[in-house]
């Protein structure tokens, strides 16, 4: 008996402390550090939304940008900060996937470091080739490089980047050899598709569609698993691979340390899903070629993040840049 009180008091106190700290929360300005640096697409997302919570919260919303390392230097910041819910971090794939296996020595597990609060746009690729490519579909393309083993060459912004990630998955789905041409920065690779110095890659959908509509480049196949509005007749990957499914993107999310109270975060999350359904927050998502997320649960979010780390890990794994960073 006297077990089974102690244990519903236990509960009791851990809830009424829960509760407590919602209501209480925010105390003062909630600081929200971003992996990308100022003008960037996460960046004028983030501040817009961000708006959003500063009215819902009653509290200042201030942004820090930290770029750098992948975005390491931001997410080490707020790892180490105060888990009480006025520090969070905007962070992408990148830095909450991809790192996980590309770094040998990594100062964080984005898994045990971190509670997602929202996995809120998706980032898509478009497979595009130069125009002389006598292609017109995904499976044309595969078609003419597997038939010339060796031959093309794809860019992509660095070894371990999400665009050669997305070329390798749709080059093994088919059992093609490319070769890759790194650069350093994306407007490059993509250039070079278009000057015809690399004959196709994997181009974020801003840096690429004037480049699609003034023909100088074959949009093929969109990497999301919906088309996109302003390519309405470009297929999916997955609709032009023939594979339901198949998705390769970037995301941005919100996050918190893991030790913030989960009725703080819980408070975070509700005031995000409320946010992401506001007309002006997608239009802005939308003019920066970007697409809303599907609004879901905080372990849904979870959940997702961790089939992302192990599908791209195993992939990273395979082509054997594991720990190459």
């Amino acid at each position: 008996m006297m077990k089974h009180t102690l244990l519903a008091l236990s509960v009791f106190s851990a809830t009424a402390l829960g509760a407590a700290h919602a209501q209480e929360y925010p105390a003062k300005a909630i600081t929200i550090t971003l992996v990308l640096a100022p003008g960037t697409g996460l960046d004028v997302v983030a501040r817009t939304w961000g708006e959003q919570l500063a009215q819902a919260l009653g509290k200042p919303v201030v942004f820090d940008n930290k770029p750098g390392a992948n975005g390491i230097v931001a997410v080490n910041a707020v790892k180490n900060a105060p888990a009480d819910g006025h520090a969070l971090l905007v962070g992408t794939s990148a830095a909450l996937a991809l790192n996980q296996t590309t770094y040998k020595q990594l100062p964080y597990d984005s898994a045990k470091d971190f509670i997602p609060v929202s996995v809120y746009l998706k980032s898509p690729f478009i497979l595009i080739v130069h125009p002389s490519l006598p292609v017109r579909t995904a499976l044309e393309l595969a078609a003419y490089v597997k038939a010339r083993p060796g031959q093309l060459s794809y860019s992509s912004t660095g070894p371990g980047g999400a665009p050669r990630l997305a070329t390798e998955m749709f080059a093994q789905h088919f059992g093609l050899n490319l070769i890759h041409v790194p650069y350093k920065n994306s407007p490059q690779a993509i250039i070079d598709i278009a000057a015809g110095h690399v004959q196709l890659g994997f181009a974020e959908a801003g840096a690429s569609q004037q480049l699609i509509r003034d023909k100088r480049l074959r949009a093929l196949a969109v990497s999301t698993l919906t088309r996109f509005n302003s390519l309405p007749d470009v297929p999916t990957l997955a609709e032009a691979a023939k594979r339901p499914g198949l998705e390769a993107v970037s995301w941005h999310a919100l996050v918190a340390p893991a030790a913030t109270p989960r009725a703080v975060v819980n408070r975070l999350h509700g005031e995000m899903t409320r946010i992401l359904k506001l007309p002006d927050v997608n239009k802005t998502i939308a003019n920066l070629d970007l697409i809303p997320a599907a609004l879901a649960s905080i372990d849904e979010h979870r959940q997702y993040i961790a089939a992302e780390t192990q599908k791209w890990g195993d992939l990273i794994r395979k082509l054997g840049l594991a720990g190459s960073q």
